[in-house]
């Protein structure tokens, strides 16, 4: 059983995607779930899961960068687009009060309609947050008795604010951040307590590149690659104290469980 890449941007940054993929495989990272950030991204991200019909898999939703943009039957493309049998999560959602490309009202009013729509779907949520973890708390305890599940998406928190996602029954994705010796101290040090059966692994790629990974820029051209998972789960195996064979076998079934996918 290969791992499972919960978090792959294909649609952000040109890349040669066909190649990436193939590496993912000759790593054994064998199931990506790409991103959706808004429905045009969603819908190319679905267009990818049809080439690949036994591998990739995705989310559909509107990221808070874009949620001043949306058209005003947003949500009802959304809700068509769920309907694939591909799209396993809606999202990626949330709050970003760091950068605010959008208003925090376009932001809270868009994040609040895809909890709604995942409620509606029976489909889990793709969590993203910066700088507005109260906000997103308060809305995920509001609807988590309604909702299938969930992941905080790309986590990059202190191990306080992990334990109020792990208080919704929510699972925890780590990346490469984790690999980060000055930026990733605080999720360092939350990876050490986090059960292992909350543990999803995504590369965020081609974002987030490990720090320590060799340097392949002749294959990468620098970017992340979902060919670098076992190179994060060799960090969190090591923080957790535990064998990277039991991060990768957990991970793939939490992975599978959260997102209905066949094993």
């Amino acid at each position: 059983m290969g791992w499972v890449d919960v978090g792959v941007n294909i649609t952000e940054k040109p890349l040669a995607f066909d190649d990436v993929v193939q590496r993912s495989f000759e790593a054994q990272v064998s199931k990506l779930i790409l991103t959706g950030t808004n429905v045009l991204k969603s819908s190319k991200a679905i267009e990818w899961c049809a080439k690949y019909p036994q591998n990739l898999y995705c989310t559909a939703g509107v990221h808070p960068h874009y949620a001043s943009d949306v058209s005003a039957d947003v949500m009802q493309q959304l809700q068509h687009l769920a309907t694939h049998e591909c799209v396993k999560a809606i999202g990626e959602c949330g709050l970003d009060f760091n950068r605010n490309f959008s208003t925090k009202a376009d932001q809270l009013r868009i994040f609040e309609q895809q909890l709604e729509l995942a409620v509606q779907s029976k489909k889990p949520v793709f969590l993203h947050e910066r700088d507005a973890f109260d906000e997103q708390i308060r809305l995920l305890q509001h609807y988590r008795p309604q909702l299938v599940g969930g992941v905080a998406h790309c986590f990059t928190g202190n191990t306080a604010q992990m334990q109020a996602y792990l208080d919704l029954d929510l699972y925890i994705g780590i990346t490469g951040w984790v690999c980060d010796t000055k930026r990733g101290l605080d999720l360092q040090a939350a990876v050490k307590t986090l059960p292992l059966d909350r543990l999803l692994l995504e590369t965020d790629s081609p974002y987030l590149r490990p720090k320590g990974l060799p340097n392949n820029r002749k294959i990468d051209g620098g970017s992340n690659e979902p060919a670098y998972l076992p190179f994060i789960a060799g960090q969190v195996a090591q923080l957790m104290g535990v064998e990277i064979e039991a991060i990768k076998s957990q991970s793939i079934i939490n992975s599978h469980t959260l997102f209905s996918m066949a094993l």
